[in-house]
């Protein structure tokens, strides 16, 4: 029996998008037989591609766990998401950091989820946020709202027709409840979100719109809610958002 046919005919390709697919913000590092259980590869199969991969640079392996290889952190500079969106927006993220002194992220929808793009935290890091690149759900978080606000109808009724699981006692977890609060984003300039991810924490977003006119990514203040005040951070927020609208527009 051909690799290939072990493999279940997956090609060279597909074999590397399943190992790196086994690392995500909680397995950072994986040693051989956590990669084999996570990448659901067989472990001759594994092994093979995982050494082709550090030879890349894809993969590297201090000891005996693997991690994502600097190539990959290389390239990934490359991405238009990172270099020209992230570029346009960081000078405004920093100087809203400086006025909420407190975490603001940068965010772009993918399919439910918000991809953390960018962060600031500071001297006072807040460790049950995602780190960048990792994902938080679009409709319980003020960067999902922010973006979902001036979204087309068919991308906000793919994130409300999937599962919105109640991730403390304040998720809204309902369409209806979800869509209300869409609503009164545009008339304010910013979206809340109190709560509904991590007690004790909440959080305002702003739209960020591309050259088009098109909603692109949403920037955030999130802290503690005695610190995030939406009367006092949200218009901060509208500001630094709108910045950065014209700023990433005219690049």
């Amino acid at each position: 029996m051909s690799p290939a046919e072990r493999d279940g005919g997956m090609g060279g390709l597909d074999r590397a998008a399943a190992i790196l697919s086994a690392f995500d913000p909680g397995h950072r590092e994986l040693t051989l037989a956590s990669l084999v259980t996570r990448s659901g590869l067989p472990r001759s199969t594994t092994h093979r591609t995982a050494e082709k991969m550090i030879r890349l640079g894809w993969l590297d392996k201090p000891k005996d766990r693997y991690r994502i290889g600097n190539r990959l952190f290389e390239l990934s500079g490359l991405a238009p998401i990172r270099l020209e969106l992230r570029e346009a927006v960081l000078p405004f993220l920093q100087d809203l950091y400086h006025a909420a002194k407190t975490t603001v992220q940068l965010g772009v929808l993918e399919g439910t989820q918000i991809l953390v793009v960018e962060k600031i935290t500071g001297h006072r890091p807040m460790p049950m946020l995602s780190q960048v690149g990792g994902t938080v759900p679009a409709y319980c978080s003020a960067l999902g709202r922010a973006i979902l606000a001036y979204s087309p109808p068919e991308v906000v009724d793919q994130v409300l027709v999937a599962d919105m699981p109640r991730r403390t006692p304040r998720t809204l977890t309902s369409a209806v409840a979800v869509r209300r609060e869409l609503a009164a984003v545009p008339d304010r300039g910013w979206a809340l979100e109190r709560e509904e991810g991590n007690i004790g924490v909440s959080c305002v977003a702003g739209p960020i719109f591309g050259p088009l006119g098109d909603v692109a990514a949403a920037l955030s203040v999130t802290g503690p809610t005695g610190m995030v005040k939406a009367d006092r951070i949200g218009p901060a927020v509208r500001l630094a958002a709108a910045a950065a609208s014209r700023a990433y527009s005219t690049r």
